[in-house]
């Protein structure tokens, strides 16, 4: 009679791969395609190495920061606020027709898929390449910009307003249909109690994250401050640069604020 294995002493997690060989055998192809993808892109090293002092010369160029043209930043820092409240306000008007066309509670399967058809192709695109699509249609400045993020917004919002209309407590549905209401009563008393909250707080998320945007759409022509800071670059005008970038991070940093001192409100 051959002798038991002996008991494991020490708690292990099971390999995820299934088994210790198929988890190595994972490693192995996942760090040879890591080595064939670096092969491939013909990385000149003389060249990085280059940009190293390139950078050094650039960071020295930049300080001190101008403030000189200071109606400049704020002109464009305006601007990018203006485009990332607007955009939002845009955004959750468009937003709550389509998130309610696809909550598959709700809407009939024809308009559902229709609706979360046009959510996936809208979440396909960063916001750079509809920026970079919009100039093209309407040309350089915060048009281009405003349309970018309204277009965003109204996508992000509409997911996620579906997915907070599915996940809804089904009784006080059943409760207003029974009634004998309508489409619109069942929506306003039985849907909008249970997601106000939360829609609420995803919209001031949003308005965080458009003012972030606003700053990177103006890099393709998109207005805002991005716009100047693309212009600026362009130049040479590194001292000016620092002085957006810093103005960019003052920014970014009160729509964070602003965010947080909201959803603190609204608990």
């Amino acid at each position: 009679m051959s002798a038991a294995a002996p008991y494991p002493t020490r708690w292990r997690p099971p390999p995820f791969f299934g088994t210790r060989s198929r988890q190595n055998l994972a490693w192995a192809a996942a760090l040879a395609y890591l080595a064939w993808s670096v092969s491939t892109l013909n990385v000149d090293m003389k060249r990085t190495l280059a940009g190293f002092g390139r950078a050094l010369d650039i960071f020295a160029r930049m300080f001190p920061p101008d403030f000189e043209r200071w109606e400049l930043l704020v002109k464009g820092m305006t601007e990018s606020l203006q485009m990332a409240f607007a955009a939002t306000l845009v955004g959750i008007v468009l937003s709550i027709p389509l998130g309610i066309a696809a909550a598959r509670n709700l809407a009939p399967r024809p308009v559902y898929l229709a609706a979360r058809g046009t959510i996936v192709v809208g979440r396909t695109f960063h916001e750079v390449i509809i920026a970079i699509f919009f100039v093209k249609l309407f040309g350089f400045g915060p048009i281009a910009g405003l349309l970018t993020l309204s277009f965003s917004s109204a996508i992000f919002l509409a997911k996620m307003l579906a997915e907070d209309i599915e996940n809804v407590r089904t009784g006080p549905i059943e409760a207003v249909r029974a009634t004998g209401a309508g489409f619109g009563q069942l929506v306003v008393y039985a849907i909008v109690p249970q997601v106000l909250t939360r829609s609420v707080g995803t919209a001031i998320y949003r308005l965080d994250a458009n003012v972030r945007h606003s700053t990177i759409v103006g890099i393709v022509g998109a207005g805002g401050i991005g716009q100047t800071l693309s212009a600026s670059f362009s130049r040479y005008d590194y001292d000016f640069s620092l002085a957006i970038l810093l103005g960019i991070i003052a920014l970014v940093a009160l729509g964070e604020w602003f965010s947080d001192w909201v959803r603190g409100r609204l608990r």
